[in-house]
């Protein structure tokens, strides 16, 4: 059923599988062929029909870990006609109820070391399919001779049809449910593919949770286009990333920047480059961290850009230089604009090590003014109001641009720091923390200053011998000699952590970060304020600092 064009749906990618035999699903169990995860894909799009309410909206909720029910359920909803919704595990509650509900889902798929998390939830009309079940295999044995094509909803899949609603993860307020047809992923997934010229003898590792857009259309998906295996990490394991590359044959991953840091503080080993890796492709990994992970495990590591939403992308070409993203994509009018003004931000001045000298006037939010493959957000009219004002797309990220058009990520305007009446970005400065040698990981965020605006705080967690104390005086050294640290950036604060927290998608979660402040148990050093050396700060400056807060009243500041 291969054909010579290019799909235009995920359907027919999943439809073309139908009798390839070789290896395409490699997982803990086993491995099984294309043609048997068609196969699987068919059967679990002939039950979908069968079990969906007439008059309900064709979706369903997927709250699994990496299993191969997930990629089945992705090719059912394909075949089908009808969405995945990805449900997030690491949400608790009434705001996990709110996801299944807001996405309209009557049916959950999920798995028994999940059932906790939904026992007391109130969920009307929602059917509970559980995966590692007797019932589940009975219920879909009567389905088993199911071919692609066999069941659909309506009038069937097509390039319109919706086949994600992926929660975009946010800092404050509840996750926005992103729509993605099927024919711009069969377009991004095409576009992978041949971009970095992926074949059947290719194999996709997916560590990154497959609830998110990251491990679905940068890794799933031109796997599925190119005709390469995938091979399933049920969550992901810095510890077992080597092992795992190497019994699949693993030649291709996507990571987010938290990810790689993790890669980074495993003890290395004299085999670290015996594995068939070819290729990581992702983002936030930051110059620094991609430089080590490639003198370390051979390994390229190519930052993207791309949101799930779709709205602006940057495409690499081989002149980008380091620390760049790239170029606009195809079609994309991309500039940076000064959010406040709406003017678009100067081009970045950078030194011959390429770093960044002008950041206040250059860094900027990226807007699309051209046209916008953004297909807007499920049943939020005012987020996606916000998203499109203007007639522009704004990603809500931070850049700059520099002399001859190519593009920096400078973090999310969420991370945009104000001090002293100076705007900076948390990545910027973040990359200059990354070159001291002792930091594994560094996240800079904003803590509220005790008159008016912010101060730069920074979590660093150490290297594994680099010693369990934090040196003052070598950080201070170290911050000296950076000629683009400028006057606003030195952290006021630095908190040295075991480990920074993250999400469940593995980034930094900068929300209990800046909650926290300088009120935690870690050891936190500070500057007091016009003093240029670091000292520790003790139960007596916390108690001089929130006495100076309630005298300004921004006390109820601190915790946000």
């Amino acid at each position: 059923m291969r054909t010579t064009t290019t799909p235009e749906t995920v359907a027919e990618l999943i439809a073309r599988q139908w009798g390839d035999h070789r290896p395409g699903l490699k997982y803990a169990d086993g491995v099984l062929s294309h043609h048997r995860t068609a196969l699987e894909a068919a059967a679990r799009a002939a039950l979908l029909v069968d079990l969906l309410p007439p008059g309900a909206e064709p979706h369903i909720g997927v709250l699994l870990d990496n299993t191969p029910e997930f990629p089945f359920w992705l090719g059912a909803a394909a075949l089908a006609g009808a969405a995945v919704a990805g449900i997030n595990p690491t949400r608790r509650g009434p705001e996990l109820a709110r996801d299944i509900l807001h996405t309209d889902c009557r049916i959950l798929v999920t798995e028994r070391v999940h059932l906790p998390l939904l026992r007391g939830l109130d969920l009307p009309g929602v059917r509970l399919l559980v995966t590692d079940t007797d019932a589940y295999g009975a219920l879909l044995a009567p389905y088993a001779g199911a071919k692609p094509g066999d069941a659909t909803l309506g009038s069937g899949p097509g390039p319109s049809s919706r086949l994600l609603l992926y929660f975009t993860s946010g800092s404050t307020g509840a996750p926005k449910a992103a729509i993605c047809t099927q024919g711009r992923l069969a377009g991004a997934g095409h576009s992978l593919a041949r971009h970095f010229s992926v074949t059947p003898d290719d194999v996709h590792y997916i560590c990154m949770p497959l609830f998110h857009g990251n491990a679905v259309i940068a890794d799933w998906l031109p796997a599925l286009a190119g005709g390469a295996a995938v091979a399933l990490r049920r969550r992901f394991s810095a510890s077992a990333f080597l092992d795992d590359v190497r019994a699949y044959g693993a030649t291709y991953f996507t990571y987010v920047g938290r990810a790689v840091q993790y890669l980074l503080a495993t003890p290395p080993g004299p085999d670290d480059r015996a594995h068939a890796l070819r290729l990581g492709f992702g983002t936030e990994a930051g110059a620094v961290d991609a430089a080590r992970f490639h003198e370390r495990f051979g390994v390229r590591l190519v930052e993207g850009y791309g949101a799930t939403e779709g709205g602006a992308s940057v495409q690499r070409t081989p002149d980008t230089p380091p620390g760049a993203l790239g170029r606009a994509g195809a079609g994309d009018d991309l500039a940076v604009v000064d959010p406040e003004t709406g003017r678009e931000c100067p081009p970045a001045v950078l030194d011959p090590r390429g770093r960044l000298l002008n950041g206040g006037e250059a860094i900027g939010e990226l807007v699309n003014k051209g046209r916008s493959l953004f297909e807007g957000y499920w049943r939020n009219p005012d987020a996606q109001a916000a998203r499109t004002r203007e007639g522009w797309y704004w990603t809500g990220d931070l850049f700059f641009r520099d002399a001859e058009g190519f593009l920096y990520f400078a973090g999310r305007t969420d991370d945009r720091l104000r001090v002293d009446s100076e705007n900076l970005a948390a990545a910027v400065i973040e990359n200059i923390l990354a070159r001291w040698a002792p930091a594994a990981a560094v996240a800079v965020y904003a803590v509220p200053d005790e008159v008016a605006g912010d101060q730069v705080m920074a979590a660093v967690a150490l290297r594994e011998g680099a010693g369990s104390a934090f040196s003052p005086e070598a950080f201070e050294a170290f911050l000296a000699a950076q000629p683009d640290l400028g006057t606003k950036m030195a952290p006021r604060y630095v908190r040295i952590v075991a480990a920074l927290p993250t999400t469940a998608t593995n980034k930094v979660h900068r929300v209990s970060l800046r909650r926290a402040a300088f009120l935690t148990p870690d050891p936190v050093w500070w500057r007091r304020p016009g003093e240029a050396s670091y000292r520790r700060l003790d139960p007596a400056d916390v108690e001089a600092l929130l006495a100076s807060y309630g005298a300004q009243g921004r006390a109820d500041l601190l915790g946000r």
